[in-house]
């Protein structure tokens, strides 16, 4: 199976509440020298067999149709994920899920 990443951000004069919470929280944790965040969404979208133009094609469009509002977000990037990417994403879900259950 091949999946399809799509990365949608808000437009960059739209104010980005989450993210000025999350640049504030940044320094009072020890992270230092980033100046700024911007929060977004990613979709990975899962096809039957190998991904192909017609696959990309299809999440382009539903990407600016489905999955964004083009008033304030932008269709940043829409691209295969490569396998190694897939499995390593697949391990950080299972060790996320992992820390939540034991909290």
């Amino acid at each position: 199976m091949g999946s399809i990443v799509v990365d949608v951000m808000l437009k960059p004069e739209i104010l980005d509440p989450q993210g000025q919470a999350v640049a504030g929280a940044l320094p009072r944790l020890g992270f230092d020298g980033f100046t700024d965040v911007r929060q977004g969404k990613r979709f990975v979208l899962t096809v039957d067999g190998d991904v192909t133009d017609e696959h990309l094609a299809a999440a382009q469009e539903a990407a600016e149709k489905l999955l964004s509002n083009p008033v304030i977000e932008d269709v940043v990037s829409v691209h295969v994920l490569e396998q190694d990417s897939a499995e390593q994403d697949s391990a950080e879900s299972d060790a996320a899920a992992s820390e939540d259950g034991e909290q």
